[in-house]
């Protein structure tokens, strides 16, 4: 009797350690990135290196396999879990460097190129070596030839009417409103109105003494108004947070009254890195299309 003893295929068993590894490193950079205090250059560096542990395992999982059908060497299951385990790693690796090689190296988008919505209080980056960095004129350029559809939107309606929506729809992406200016602008529309919806046109009587009339706060200290902003203009900056990854945005919203009609302008901006992979020009179209839906009937060109 011969006995045929097959042979082991180490390569096999150190691709499924190894893919294991890269699996638990990205679970717990996400769950820490997401939960945690891990910050997102830590995060990135962990992803990176989980990629690479993945991909060693899969070319340790690839030998296992040929030496299952070359000399059936033991580690067939081992070469397939090693491939399963890797797969959630070098997927999402993946998806980033595909979005990195086709969309432009951008950080910060806006629906005017020429006049940006001025932010209320500087955004605070990332101070890890994802540092973000100012856009230019080049950025805005690149944006203008990747994203030539993302302008901003003109609605027939007043700024009160248009404000309403534009919370609403903040609301219900999730977006955290932080500072606000100029929001009286729209509470003075309202208080200007009558009570049949008219502005009021009858002369104070003489039932007391007239009222002094008083500068608006805007007109008294024009100076302290961001660069690029009226006096009747509305900023509303907040944050939103990706839902799976944790990832931060900053975000500004112009309300500009023309004309009978009201201009709506958003800003978006990453706090890491040059390039956010086109998550900004997402979210600032998913914004407009989403408040396009909730102001229907009255938006223009």
């Amino acid at each position: 009797m011969i006995t045929y003893e097959r042979p082991v295929s180490l390569a096999a068993l150190w691709a499924r350690r190894l893919a294991r590894l890269a699996f638990g490193i990205f679970v717990f950079s996400l769950a820490a990135h997401r939960f945690g205090p891990v910050d997102t250059s830590s995060f990135v560096a962990l992803v990176l290196l989980s990629a690479a542990l993945a991909l060693i395992g899969v070319l340790l999982a690839i030998i296992g396999l040929v030496r299952l059908w070359q000399v059936a060497a033991i580690g067939g299951v081992a070469s397939v879990a090693a491939l399963f385990y890797a797969l959630l790693p070098l997927g999402v690796a993946g998806y980033a460097l595909e979005s990195y090689a086709t969309k432009p190296a951008l950080s910060d988008v806006t629906t005017d190129l020429a006049d940006p919505p001025p932010w209320i209080r500087p955004p605070e980056g990332e101070k890890g070596w994802l540092k973000p960095r100012a856009p230019g004129p080049a950025d805005r350029a690149a944006q203008a030839e990747a994203y030539p559809a993302l302008t901003g939107r003109r609605y027939e309606g007043a700024l009160d009417r248009v404000l309403a929506g534009v919370r609403k729809v903040g609301d219900q992406m999730g977006i955290r409103l932080t500072d606000e200016q100029g929001v009286e602008n729209a509470e003075r529309d309202i208080e200007d109105l009558g009570p049949a919806g008219k502005l009021s046109e009858e002369p104070p009587g003489d039932d007391g003494p007239v009222p002094i009339p008083m500068a608006r706060p805007e007109m008294i200290l024009p100076e302290d108004r961001p660069t690029g902003l009226r006096a009747s203009d509305i900023l509303l900056q907040g944050e939103w947070r990706s839902l799976v990854v944790g990832a931060r945005y900053d975000l500004v919203i112009r309300l500009r009254e023309e004309a009978e009609t009201t201009f709506v302008d958003i800003r978006t901006a990453a706090r890491f890195g040059p390039h956010d992979l086109g998550t900004s020009a997402a979210i600032a179209e998913r914004f407009l299309h989403a408040l396009d839906a909730e102001l229907l009937g009255i938006a223009g060109d």
